[in-house]
């Protein structure tokens, strides 16, 4: 949509959409709120673009988040920035970006049509159109923008990579990113369900933390999900995931003595009571019993027969839960999907081929992702203006 506007600009625009509706995929972002962008500078963007950001650096400084604001508030969005310098629609509601970009299409007269792009035609070494289910459109250039993999019922099914390689361009194998995690604790589906407002966790890879957060956890059926968890699957290095786990504090605003202390006075308190009543005062009912396994205590022990030895397990299990990761959740449940078109056979300051003439790429189908808080969708607008301003070169 964005490249349509920015092209319209210049020439007359075919704007080919499969869905009945356009921007479905955009309207379910941020939870229906949509997180557009990120109020920082052009650098900022970049360093929360693990990878392939350098290739992204035309693309994000000729349009970087304050020109994405102001052309969204040109279309008469207004906007607010929350925790974490996240752009919000004033009114939360990710509908007003889609309505916004559909009057601006309408205004710029780009004819919209609604069949499904099979493949490209490609004459002479340039792509001049593209076969629908009902016909040939011939053009002057062509702009993929599909998507990726992920949520596949907004359109966003994977077949734009497989257009492209049939046009010969390499796919770096579509995986899931932002995505929930799978662990091999199977104890967890004990606590399904179950939000956690205030953890601090860390992943460790190989050995190595490699990030931190803090904020929202989420019990799964197979493991754990949550903000923090998605932003935290971003960080794992492809193929590595067997080889990291989650460390979880429960209790961040606590150090490992205050803790203990509390504990004790705890203990004091319910000194005739059982060792699943000291658990009651520290965590949900869903967790209870689980955790009294991984501290290896029985819940119905005496406090008075608890040994130094297991309370200060019950400290060190609280303070850093250890979690292993088996795998992500399916790529078609990720908020976004890594991999995609390779950007060595990208120009990073056209969003044109380098193997074929007039076909340009834009958003999620290109091999680069960014962590959450409004990256992803600013690197959609990016190179969707960037490809829609160069088409013109090539009508």
């Amino acid at each position: 949509m964005t490249a349509a506007v920015f092209a319209a600009e210049h020439s007359d625009v075919i704007l080919i959409e499969k869905n009945e509706r356009l921007g479905r995929k955009l309207a379910i972002t941020g939870k229906g709120r949509c997180n557009l962008t990120n109020n920082c500078d052009a650098d900022e963007v970049l360093k929360n673009i693990p990878r392939n950001p350098r290739f992204l650096f035309s693309a994000i400084n000729s349009f970087p988040p304050a020109e994405v604001m102001s052309f969204f508030e040109g279309l008469g969005v207004r906007l607010k920035t929350e925790r974490g310098k996240r752009v919000f629609p004033v009114s939360d509601r990710a509908i007003d970006i889609v309505n916004a970009l559909e009057r601006e299409l309408k205004r710029r007269k780009v004819k919209i049509i609604r069949e499904n792009v099979r493949s490209l035609i490609i004459e002479d070494g340039k792509c001049v159109g593209v076969n629908t289910n009902k016909r040939q459109i011939r053009a002057g250039a062509v702009v993929l923008a599909t998507g990726g993999k992920s949520y596949p019922k907004t359109g966003s099914d994977g077949y734009g990579y497989e257009i492209a390689e049939r046009a010969g361009h390499t796919i770096i194998p579509p995986k899931p990113s932002l995505s929930a995690l799978i662990t091999e604790e199977k104890w967890l589906s004990e606590a399904c369900g179950l939000t956690l407002r205030n953890c601090k966790i860390r992943l460790v890879c190989g050995g190595k933390t490699i990030y931190e957060d803090f904020g929202e956890l989420m019990f799964t059926a197979d493991g754990i999900g949550g903000a923090t968890i998605l932003s935290a699957s971003a960080h794992i290095p492809d193929g590595a995931e067997e080889n990291c786990k989650v460390v979880i504090d429960l209790k961040p605003a606590l150090s490992e003595k205050q803790l203990d202390q509390r504990i004790l006075r705890d203990l004091a308190e319910i000194h005739n009571g059982v060792f699943s009543d000291c658990l009651r005062k520290l965590l949900p009912k869903e967790l209870i019993g689980a955790f009294a396994e991984q501290v290896g205590v029985e819940l119905t022990k005496k406090i008075s027969e608890l040994t130094k030895e297991e309370r200060k397990n019950l400290v060190k299990t609280l303070k850093s839960l250890e979690l292993n990761i088996r795998g992500f959740r399916p790529i078609d449940e990720a908020v976004i999907t890594r991999g995609g078109i390779s950007v060595k056979e990208i120009s990073p300051k056209t969003m044109e081929s380098k193997l074929i003439k007039g076909l340009f790429f834009a958003g999620e189908i290109i091999d680069t992702d960014a962590y959450t808080g409004g990256f992803n969708l600013q690197i959609a607008f990016a190179t969707g203006k960037l490809a829609g301003e160069n088409l013109e070169k090539n009508v």
